[in-house]
C-alpha cells in the first residue's frame, strides 16, 4: 500500500472519530441532578431508625382479617384506576421510541407499475406502454447539539413518572379500600349495638306497661320508655344504608357491580383492629418510598431535559439526504429501456431571525423546570406533614380507647343498678332511661374510636409509601416494626 493511500486512510479514520465525538459530546442544556433539600433526622414523634424499602410491606395483614387480605389482593389486579395508570406506561414507553427516532437514519422505499395507452380517432400511438419504477430515499438529521438525545431523556423521565403514577394509583386504592372496609365493619358494629340496645329498651318499655297496669308507674313513664324505643328503631335504617354504601363502594373499587359483595360482607367478623407496631422510619425514607415524590422528581428530570431540546433548536442543524429512482419503460412492440436517477447531499438549516420564538421556548422550558422543582419540594413537605399528622393521630387516638372501654363498663354497671332499683321501687324510670342512653352513647363512642384508630394506621402506612407493589411482588414480606 502506498504511503499517500495510508495517509488518506489514516486521515479518514481521524475524521470519522472526530465526527463521532462531535455527535456524542455536543449536548445542549443542563444535565439533571437529583434535587436535595434539608430534612430532619427524625419525625417529631418517631425514632431515628430508617425503614429501608417498605414498598412491599403488607401492612394491612396486621388487621388479621383474611377477608380484607383477599379483597386487597383481588383489587390490586382488578381496580380500574390502577389498570388505567398501568396502561399509561405503555403509552409512555412508546413515546421513548418516538422521541429518539428523529436522531436515527430514515429509509423509505416505494415502487409503482403503470400500463398506459391511447384510444380514439386522435390517438398518436398504437398499443400500450408498461412503465415500472421505484424510489429509495434516505435521510439522516445529524443530532449535533443533542436535540433528540435530550428529547429521549425527557421521554425516559416521563416513563419513570408514569411508573410512579401507577404506583401512586395503587397506594390510593389501598387507602380507599381498607378505609371503606373499616367503615363497613364499623356500621355493622353500630347496627349490632343498636339492636342490642333496642332489645333492652323494649324490655324496659314492656316492664313499664306492666307497672302501669299495677298502678306503680305513670302514663308519662310509659310514653318516655316508648319514645326511647322508637328513637333506637329510627337509627338502624340509616346505619344499614351507610353499611350498604360502603359495601357498594368496595365492590366498585374491585371493578365489580355495586351490589356484588353486599351479602358476603354482611357476614361480619367484628371491627378491624391493627395489631402491628408503629413503623414511621425517617423523613429521608420518603424520597425513595413515596411514589408521588418520585413522580415529581421524574417530572423535574423531564423538564430539565426539555431545556436542552429547546436550546438545541437555537443552533444550526445538518441533514444528509439521498435518493435513487430506477425506472423501466417498454412500449408495445418495442424493446424496453431503463433510466436511473439519483441524488445525495447535505443540507444546512441555520436559524437567524425568528422574532425571538426559539429563545422564548428556552425560557418557557426553564420556567417549567423551576415549577417542577417547587412541585417536588411541595411533595416532600406534604409527605413529611402527612406522616407527622398520622403519627400524632395514632398515639392520641389510641390513648382514648382504654378510658372509653372503662366508660362502657361503668355505664353498663350503672344501668344494671338503676334497673334493679327501679324494679324495687327505689328509683324512677328516668334513672333507667338515662342509664340506657349512657350505655348506648358510650358504646357508640368506643366503636367510633376503634374505627378511627384503625384508619389512623392506614393513614400512617400510606403516608410512608408502604405496600403499593402488593404481595405478588414481595420477595420477602416485611412485618411492622416499632420506630
Amino acid at each position: 500500500m502506498s504511503t499517500s493511500l495510508c495517509t488518506r486512510l489514516s486521515s479518514l479514520r481521524y475524521a470519522t472519530s472526530a465526527l463521532a465525538l462531535l455527535l456524542a459530546g455536543c449536548v445542549s442544556g443542563p444535565d439533571h441532578v437529583p434535587p436535595q433539600m434539608p430534612l430532619p433526622a427524625k419525625f417529631e414523634e418517631g425514632s431515628s431508625k430508617s425503614n429501608g424499602n417498605v414498598v412491599t410491606a403488607e401492612w394491612w395483614t396486621a388487621y388479621r382479617d383474611k377477608r380484607l387480605d383477599d379483597l386487597v389482593t383481588h383489587g390490586l389486579a382488578e381496580n380500574l384506576d390502577v389498570l388505567q395508570a398501568l396502561e399509561s406506561i405503555n403509552s409512555a414507553s412508546a413515546n421513548v421510541t418516538v422521541a429518539g427516532a428523529g436522531a436515527l437514519p430514515s429509509l423509505t422505499v416505494d415502487g409503482s407499475h403503470t400500463l398506459s395507452g391511447e384510444k380514439g380517432r386522435l390517438r398518436t400511438t398504437v398499443g400500450t406502454t408498461n412503465t415500472s419504477g421505484g424510489e429509495a430515499s434516505l435521510s439522516w438529521l445529524l443530532d449535533i447539539f443533542g436535540q433528540y438525545r435530550r428529547s429521549k431523556e425527557s421521554a425516559l423521565a416521563s416513563l419513570g413518572a408514569a411508573y410512579a403514577t401507577a404506583d401512586n394509583a395503587k397506594l390510593t386504592f389501598l387507602k380507599d379500600l381498607v378505609e371503606s372496609y373499616i367503615d363497613a365493619r364499623y356500621y355493622q358494629e353500630r347496627i349490632a349495638l343498636s339492636q342490642t340496645s333496642l332489645k333492652s329498651r323494649q324490655q324496659t318499655y314492656e316492664l313499664t306497661q306492666l307497672q302501669l297496669k299495677a298502678g306503680a308507674a305513670s302514663r308519662l313513664d310509659v310514653v318516655q320508655a316508648e319514645g326511647l324505643v322508637q328513637s333506637t328503631k329510627s337509627d338502624i335504617p340509616g346505619l344499614e344504608q351507610s353499611f350498604t354504601e360502603s359495601a357498594h363502594h368496595i365492590a366498585t373499587l374491585l371493578g365489580m357491580p355495586a351490589a356484588s359483595l353486599t351479602d358476603e360482607l354482611r357476614k361480619g367478623v367484628g371491627q378491624p383492629v391493627f395489631r402491628g407496631d408503629i413503623r414511621a422510619g425517617i423523613p429521608a425514607d420518603l424520597l425513595r418510598n413515596r411514589p408521588d415524590i418520585r413522580k415529581a422528581e421524574r417530572e423535574l428530570a423531564a423538564a430539565v431535559a426539555d431545556i436542552g431540546a429547546a436550546e438545541a433548536q437555537l443552533y444550526p442543524s445538518i441533514a444528509l439526504s439521498g435518493s435513487i429512482s430506477p425506472s423501466w419503460v417498454k412500449p408495445s412492440g418495442a424493446s424496453g429501456a431503463s433510466l436511473t436517477s439519483w441524488s445525495f447531499g447535505p443540507s444546512l438549516n441555520l436559524p437567524i431571525f425568528d422574532g425571538g420564538k426559539l429563545r422564548a421556548n428556552v425560557n418557557i422550558e426553564k420556567s417549567d423546570a423551576r415549577t417542577q422543582y417547587l412541585a417536588w419540594k411541595a411533595a416532600v413537605l406534604n409527605g413529611v406533614e402527612e406522616v407527622e399528622n398520622a403519627l400524632s393521630a395514632v398515639r392520641r387516638d389510641t390513648q382514648k380507647l382504654e378510658p372509653l372501654r372503662r366508660q362502657v363498663e361503668t355505664s353498663q354497671e350503672s344501668l344494671a343498678l338503676s334497673t334493679t332499683s327501679y324494679k324495687d321501687g327505689a328509683s324512677s324510670l328516668l334513672d333507667v332511661l338515662d342509664a340506657q342512653r349512657s350505655v348506648s352513647d358510650a358504646q357508640a363512642s368506643l366503636a367510633a374510636a376503634v374505627q378511627q384508630v384503625a384508619k389512623d394506621y392506614v393513614d400512617l402506612y400510606v403516608a410512608i409509601g408502604a405496600g403499593y407493589l402488593g404481595p405478588e411482588h414481595a420477595a420477602a414480606k416485611p412485618t411492622a416494626k416499632s420506630g
